[in-house]
């Protein structure tokens, strides 16, 4: 059975929307090696509406970032959304046809490597909550964002985690991976 991730930029005090604010000063070679074994795994992604469309705008036409752009523009991108419709514009972009638990946990049963949640807060949330996400990394970076979307918020239900990896960058960083725990 294949693995679902997620990895999200993430601030002292939880933010993970924008991370471009808050990151630029921290993003470190760590980081980078990282990514570089995200990508090594991947060959599949799931993002929501909003990530697709802002990625769909910058990646295709990227002139930074080479190594990401070179992975994220040919991979098999899987799109949740209710508003777009397709033909997707960018490079191996669909839409996902129905349920997306029930999309992404068919995935999970086809040959392939690794399925990444790219950005996309409200689906990693989501796919977290249904038990479907495999493994949440939070690359936490030593700034307080002040404001902007946290990935959790009151009101959520309950969920133990185990921590299956962690360690600290030359920037400060502290890169965290959870599974849910089973109990």
């Amino acid at each position: 059975m294949r693995k679902v991730t997620a990895g999200l930029f993430h601030s002292v005090d939880g933010v993970v929307q924008d991370p471009f604010k808050f990151q630029f000063d921290s993003f470190d070679e760590d980081l980078g090696k990282g990514l570089t074994k995200m990508i090594n795994t991947v060959d599949t992604v799931v993002l929501g509406r909003v990530s697709y469309q802002e990625w769909a705008s910058y990646w295709p036409n990227a002139t930074q970032d080479d190594e990401f752009a070179a992975f994220i523009n040919p991979v098999e991108k899987f799109v949740a959304s209710r508003t777009l419709s397709e033909p997707l514009e960018w490079n191996n972009s669909q839409l996902i046809k129905g349920d997306v638990e029930q999309f992404v946990t068919g995935l999970k049963n086809r040959d392939g490597g690794e399925i990444a949640v790219c950005g996309s807060i409200s689906l990693v949330r989501q796919l977290l909550f249904a038990g479907i996400l495999d493994e949440l990394t939070l690359m936490t970076h030593p700034v307080i964002a002040g404001t902007g979307r946290r990935l959790f918020a009151d009101g959520d239900p309950l969920n133990r985690l185990l921590l299956k990896d962690q360690y600290a960058t030359s920037q400060g960083n502290v890169v965290s991976t959870y599974s849910l725990r089973e109990d």
